[in-house]
């Protein structure tokens, strides 16, 4: 039965206090008070169907550190420093050591990063097959820059460890009630790499390949160019993909649904290659394309059947 009073909001005011004093934000009383003066950058994402395998395994951990990911990369290419966040927790019943589990997750990882967490709210829909963990991050820009690739620029790709948070929709339609432990991984997160590599090389374009995946570096060419993805680079496609693939997936499909093993990638000149691909500790990268002449199309190079796909 639900308790609109919400008799847990005592222990979690206590968790999300630890978050309140940091190097950027000092917050008491809902009063949040900035200790800079950047321009700022906006984001939200939750983790969406995904959710429902977290809720059925109890994932909690691995939720929260999908709902981060999903914001904390879209702001490392956007080349922000996170600095607070608000979240929504939607559950589909009143489940007081879940909430718990999730806010003390949050905590954690919110104070490894500096992040203040500084609002939230718990909603109950019993209409809900499992768990939603809405997140809006704020973040800074001390050098706003353009985030675009340019004509000759190599196309850098550090590895994903399989799903990540999208595709899920299309997950649950070919495996039904099946599970698998892929469907709880959580993404990785970049934002650490990032900024140290941007800080050091003259990186022109990022993307975060999440929703849309591959057909997201178009909106970072100018309509004379072109973004070409070969196939014989070390970033395979995991065993997961293969199965998707193997059930009726289409190239086309793939490549615009689904991460296909690269999470991240960057723009850069060719003479800061080889040291972006140095400095890159903890994922595995590997040049993937190059930006070319073109009509501001994005071509691959499948890796399931070595046909070309036009976006």
């Amino acid at each position: 039965m639900y308790d609109p009073t919400k008799p847990y909001k005592k222990q979690i005011l206590e968790l999300v206090k630890q978050t309140w004093e940091t190097p950027y934000v000092s917050a008491k009383d809902g009063i949040v008070e900035k200790k800079f003066s950047y321009p700022e950058c906006h984001h939200i994402d939750g983790i969406g169907t995904k959710g429902i395998f977290h809720w059925e395994q109890r994932s909690f951990r691995n939720a929260v550190l999908d709902a981060l990911a999903m914001n904390l990369n879209d702001l490392a290419f956007m080349r922000a420093t996170p600095y607070a966040m608000i979240d929504h927790l939607f559950l589909p019943e009143d489940d007081k050591n879940a909430i718990l589990d999730i806010v003390k997750y949050l905590t954690k990882e919110c104070r490894k990063r500096d992040i203040a967490i500084t609002g939230g709210e718990t909603a109950i829909h019993n209409n809900m097959e499992g768990l939603e963990l809405s997140i809006t991050m704020l973040g800074f820009v001390k050098k706003p820059k353009p985030n675009q690739f340019k004509e000759g620029n190599i196309l850098i790709g550090i590895e994903s460890n399989g799903l990540h948070s999208n595709g899920f929709t299309k997950i649950r339609k070919l495996f039904g009630r099946e599970y698998r432990s892929d469907f709880i991984l959580p993404t990785h997160i970049y934002s650490n790499t990032i900024p140290a590599l941007d800080k050091k090389f003259d990186i022109h374009g990022m993307m975060h390949i999440t929703g849309g995946a591959f057909t997201k570096l178009k909106d970072l060419l100018d309509d004379d160019a072109n973004a070409t993805i070969r196939n014989d680079h070390t970033l395979n496609p995991q065993k997961i993909f293969w199965e998707l693939y193997k059930k009726g997936v289409s190239d086309e499909e793939m490549y615009k649904t689904f991460n296909c093993g690269i999470g991240f990638v960057l723009g850069a000149n060719k003479k800061d290659v080889g040291g972006i691909l140095k400095q890159i500790k903890g994922f595995k990268a590997d040049i993937i394309g190059a930006i070319i002449q073109g009509d501001g199309k994005v071509m691959i190079q499948s890796q399931f059947s070595k046909k070309e796909i036009r976006y």
